[in-house]
């Protein structure tokens, strides 16, 4: 079609024989004259901010310390060279199937703070009766 131009056709005379449609050549007479090919563009869309090792890495040391903030993350990131935001940081993570997640804190019992917590459930449970007696229910 882009020779056809060439040669000075109007974009009716090359459609008909083509048997397309005038704006479909018209298009490609377009992209003809701004790229010089009417090959397709194989890199069209957005870029990826993260490398594929930098995803790697990110996904690594959330499995590895699962408590780590999106914010902390982004700060290794820095360190390492690539700006970008927390959302795209939770983005990635959330691609790996790792959701936002955080270990609970649990206070570390000793043998002395399990004994008293069962003798004052034993206690309590004994004294069942007595309780719904003084505070009866509405």
């Amino acid at each position: 079609i882009a020779h056809l131009q060439k040669s000075g056709s109007s974009l009716g005379e090359i459609s008909k024989p083509q048997k397309v449609p005038r704006s479909s050549v018209q298009t490609v007479v377009c992209k003809y004259k701004h790229h010089r090919t009417t090959q397709p563009s194989y890199l069209s869309g957005r870029r990826c901010v993260l490398s594929p090792r930098d995803e790697r890495t990110l996904v690594r040391k959330v499995q590895i310390t699962s408590r780590t903030t999106a914010k902390d993350l982004v700060k290794m990131l820095v360190e390492m060279g690539t700006k970008l935001p927390v959302s795209t940081v939770k983005r990635v993570i959330y691609r790996h199937n790792l959701k936002g997640r955080s270990a609970r804190k649990k206070p570390l019992l000793k043998i002395r703070h399990e004994k008293s917590q069962t003798t004052f459930c034993n206690c309590t449970w004994g004294q069942r009766s007595y309780f719904l007696e003084k505070c009866p229910l509405v």
